[in-house]
């Protein structure tokens, strides 16, 4: 035998034995509503290819998208009852479940998504609430922020808002009576025709609901509130169950590309918007931009919002001055990552002009 056939032998065996190597072989599952077209689910099936990679074939990780087996309000307790091993969904679909964690989808002036997915991730690691005990957190992130999608009547002013209706749920709506509209909780798939018959003269979302629900089709103005809106901070989870079963080679994979797809679902919430906003341009849809003494009106006019939240949770027995030692971080971590972001050249549809694509 020749020794170059003797050396392609031995590789091959590496290769068959590699899994081996690592121990036996783990199969997990992983479960998110979102459609399975959308590029949010394919970062989280690249996710999941990646973990076979890492692990050289040792953890295959089966992903459920589509809500084919949880739906957005079951994930978290699907997770943690072990029908799936890691879930993905976001905190408003179990309002009060994560009530300190609730306190980032609070209007703080969020300029983008990409900043606001690493105050996320920042705010977790600093305080650790203890409403996650039950889980291990490999990443958070958020949506773009909400800015008011508009079917007929343009928004320069406070005082526009005032006799809108405008489709707008939970928190949302929190924001929007605080501005001065009166909010309607309409389904987000029925919007376009409760836009179209005039039911709601618009609603209060990211921008890439202009190609992803064809708002695009019945609206004709966007305002760009973003200093003044809220948005939905979205978790990726594992049981602590199936976290503690895992061999510490194993678990160290998870944490090193857990650190990597913080910035990878970063960029791509930033980047939905950009969908949206081209489907708008194409369309006609003007998007006015509120000049900075307009926009700290509306941050003044929302004010309110986080005090009346902070206040239910003094209520519910949480201290007051870890509350805004909280709020306090979050602000801080928002300025930081901005000035990040203008830094790195990284664009976004909102935020300073600074940092918002021309």
């Amino acid at each position: 035998m020749s020794k170059g056939v003797r050396i392609w032998m031995v590789a091959v065996a590496i290769l068959l034995l590699a899994p081996l190597a690592w121990g036996k072989a783990i199969r997990l599952r992983f479960a998110s509503y979102f459609p399975t077209a959308a590029a949010q689910s394919k970062l989280l099936e690249q996710f999941c290819a990646d973990v076979q990679k890492r692990t050289n074939g040792q953890v295959k990780v089966d992903f459920y998208g589509g809500g084919s087996l949880l739906g957005p309000t079951k994930v978290y307790d699907g997770v943690i009852q072990g029908i799936a091993d890691m879930g993905f969904s976001h905190i408003e679909y179990t309002v009060g479940r994560f009530p300190l964690t609730e306190i980032l989808d609070l209007p703080h002036g969020w300029p983008s998504a990409w900043v606001a997915s690493h105050v996320a991730n920042d705010f977790y690691r600093e305080f650790k609430p203890e409403e996650w005990k039950d889980a291990h957190v490999l990443w958070f992130n958020t949506s773009p922020p909400n800015e008011l999608i508009l079917a007929k009547k343009p928004v320069y002013k406070l005082e526009d808002l005032k006799g809108l209706t405008v489709r707008g749920p939970g928190r949302v709506a929190e924001v929007l009576k605080a501005l001065g509209a009166t909010p309607k909780p309409v389904p987000m798939p029925e919007v376009y025709e409760a836009m179209a018959r005039g039911i709601v003269d618009g609603c209060m979302t990211p921008v890439e609901t202009l190609k992803a629900f064809r708002l695009a089709d019945v609206a004709k103005y966007v305002t760009m509130c973003w200093g003044a809106a809220s948005l939905y901070t979205f978790y990726v989870v594992m049981s602590k169950k199936t976290w503690d079963s895992l061999p510490a080679e194993v678990q160290k994979v998870f944490d090193e590309l857990a650190a990597e797809y913080e910035e990878k679902a970063a960029r791509v919430w930033n980047d939905v918007d950009f969908v949206g906003w081209k489907e708008g341009k194409k369309k006609g849809v003007t998007f006015i931009h509120l000049p900075s003494d307009e926009l700290q009106r509306w941050q003044k006019a929302v004010e309110p919002v986080t005090d009346a939240y902070l206040n239910r949770l003094v209520k519910a027995g949480h201290s007051r001055a870890k509350l805004e030692e909280m709020v306090s971080f979050i602000r801080k971590r928002i300025s930081y990552w901005t000035n990040k972001q203008i830094e790195m050249g990284i664009k976004s549809i909102t935020g300073p002009e600074e940092m918002r694509v021309k």
